[in-house]
C-alpha cells in the first residue's frame, strides 16, 4: 500500500446501516494493511482547533526558564511540561529534536484512579490554556472510542468491548513543538522511527511532509492529511491483543529541506490508552493454526511502565 486511505467517521455514527458497514469495512481494511488511516467527521469544532493551536504557540514561545517551572520530577513526564531532547525512540540513544506537553485524564467517578493518576498542570501565565487543553482531550477521546467501536465489530466482538476499558484510561494530549534547526543534526531527527504505545493515536498537525510511514513493503509514505482530517495509528497496544491482525505500523516525524530548518512544526497527538488492568491478552479468535500466539500475556499498565523505561522517560 503506498498512500494512506481516508475514511469518514460520520458513516459510523449515521443511522444508515450501509454507510456504517462501509466505514467498518474501510478502518478494518486499513489497519490489517498499513495501520493508517486519516479521518474526517470526528468530534473537533475548527474553533477548538485554532484556539488549542493559539494556546500551545503562546505556551512555547514562553521564556526557558518559565517553562522548565513546568517541567515535574518524578513522574516519568506523564504530565506537564517535557524539555527538548528528554524522549529517544526505543534502541536510540539520540534524544529527539522536540519539547512537548501532556494534558492527562480527567476522571470521573472513580477515586483509585484519581488517587493514581498525576494532577494535570495548570499553566498560571496563560489563563485559557488548560480550558482548552481539557476541551481537546474530550473531543478526541470521544472520536477514539467511535472509531473503536468500529474497530470491535470488525474484530467480532461486541460493539461496546473497548468502552469500559477507556473510560477513565491512561491516555494523554501531546501538544508538541519541533524547533527551528539551528546547526547540523548529529544522527538525531524530529522523531525517530517508532511504535506507539497505546491502543490507537489520533495525531491533528500532519498537515504537510514530514509525517512517514512505513508500508509492509519497507518503503517510507509521506502521510499527509487535510486539514480538517486527523492522522489514525494502530499502536502496540492493539496489535498485541489482536495478534498482529491491526499492525501497529513504524513511523517518524523527519527533519525539513535546509532551506526550512529556521521553521516550527507543531503535531498534536492524542495517544488512546485504557486503565491500566486491562488484559492485552491475544484474543481467541485472533489465534488459530496459521496465526498461532506471538505474544505473552500481559497488562496494559504493565506494558507502559516497561515501554515507558525503554523511552529513557523513567528510570528501571
Amino acid at each position: 500500500m503506498s498512500a494512506i486511505p481516508s475514511v469518514d467517521l460520520q458513516d459510523f455514527v449515521s443511522d444508515n446501516a450501509e454507510r456504517k458497514e462501509k466505514f467498518i469495512k474501510e478502518i478494518g481494511s486499513a489497519f490489517e494493511n498499513i495501520g493508517f488511516v486519516a479521518l474526517s467527521g470526528h468530534f473537533l469544532s475548527d474553533d477548538l482547533v485554532k484556539n488549542l493551536y493559539d494556546e500551545i504557540k503562546k505556551f512555547f514561545d514562553l521564556p526557558q526558564e518559565v517553562k522548565d517551572t513546568y517541567e515535574i520530577e518524578g513522574i516519568g513526564g506523564q504530565r506537564g511540561y517535557t524539555s527538548f531532547g528528554k524522549e529517544h525512540a526505543k534502541g536510540k540513544k539520540e534524544g529527539d529534536l522536540k519539547e512537548f506537553w501532556h494534558f492527562g485524564q480527567y476522571v470521573q467517578d472513580d477515586a483509585k484512579l484519581e488517587a493514581e493518576y498525576p494532577d494535570n498542570v495548570q499553566v498560571k501565565e496563560l489563563p485559557t490554556f488548560n480550558t482548552v487543553g481539557k476541551e481537546t482531550y474530550q473531543m478526541l477521546e470521544k472520536t477514539a472510542k467511535y472509531v473503536l467501536r468500529a474497530l470491535a465489530i470488525h474484530l467480532n466482538l461486541e460493539e461496546t468491548y473497548f468502552d469500559d476499558y477507556i473510560k477513565n484510561g491512561n491516555s494523554i494530549l501531546r501538544p508538541i513543538h519541533y524547533p527551528p534547526i539551528t546547526s547540523e543534526p548529529k544522527n538525531a531527527v524530529r522523531a525517530a522511527a517508532h511504535g506507539d504505545i497505546n491502543l490507537i493515536t489520533l495525531l491533528m498537525g500532519a498537515h504537510g511532509r514530514g509525517l512517514q510511514v512505513k508500508n509492509h513493503e519497507g518503503e517510507w509514505v509521506d502521510a499527509i492529511a487535510r486539514p480538517d482530517q486527523l492522522m489514525i495509528n494502530v499502536g502496540d497496544m492493539l496489535s498485541r491483543l489482536t495478534n498482529n491482525k491491526l499492525k501497529s505500523t513504524i513511523h517518524q516525524v523527519v527533519n525539513p529541506p535546509k532551506e526550512l530548518w529556521g521553521t516550527s512544526r507543531y503535531s498534536i497527538p492524542f495517544f488512546m490508552h485504557p486503565v491500566g488492568d486491562m488484559p492485552l491478552n491475544c484474543l481467541e479468535n485472533c489465534v488459530d493454526d496459521a496465526h498461532p500466539k506471538q505474544f505473552e500475556d500481559i497488562t496494559a499498565g504493565e506494558f507502559l511502565h516497561e515501554r515507558l523505561i525503554e523511552l529513557g522517560l523513567i528510570k528501571a
